[in-house]
């Protein structure tokens, strides 16, 4: 399932959106909790997840430079 996540820095992506990040954090998740879709009881700390992924990955495309690219 991870292979399938697509890489968002450039030059293999020019615009990321934020619902692209997020589908890789969701996709993630998924991966390592093993649960497509989480039971009610496990809903909240899936989300959660999800959410800390997300905001990493947003963090980290906005200060990595890539070199050669400017």
């Amino acid at each position: 399932m991870c292979r399938s996540i697509k890489t968002l820095r450039p030059p293999y992506a020019e615009q990321v959106t934020e619902t692209d990040i997020r589908a890789a954090a969701l996709q993630y998740v998924r991966k390592i909790s093993g649960f497509r879709a989480p039971a009610a009881h496990n809903e909240e700390a899936f989300t959660r997840a999800v959410d800390a992924v997300e905001k990493a990955t947003a963090e980290l495309l906005a200060t990595i430079e890539v070199r050669g690219s400017r």
